[in-house]
């Protein structure tokens, strides 16, 4: 599944245009954030995909996980949020 990592200075919108491209290539995404504002960002971005799939008849789904990550040799534990579509 392809991961999207979003950080609180990501822009909602090309997070979602990369997500809502995903979801019609593959069916799903693993969008991950570390951090409440990289959260809110990640949120703002499913919304607005959802916006973008659903002309065609897509909803999307959304699973909220715990993941451990490691950045700069450090490990930080981040939100992995599962989006699949559901026709």
């Amino acid at each position: 599944m392809e991961v999207l990592k979003v950080a609180a200075k990501s822009n909602p919108n090309s997070v979602a245009g990369a997500l809502a491209n995903t979801i019609r290539e593959k069916g799903g995404a693993e969008v991950q954030a570390i951090g409440a504002g990289a959260l809110n960002q990640a949120i703002k971005a499913i919304i607005i995909a959802r916006g973008y799939v659903a002309p065609s008849g897509v909803d999307l789904v959304c699973t909220p996980a715990f993941t451990d990550i490691e950045i700069n040799g450090e490990e930080r534990t981040a939100i992995k949020l599962i989006v699949v579509s559901k026709q």
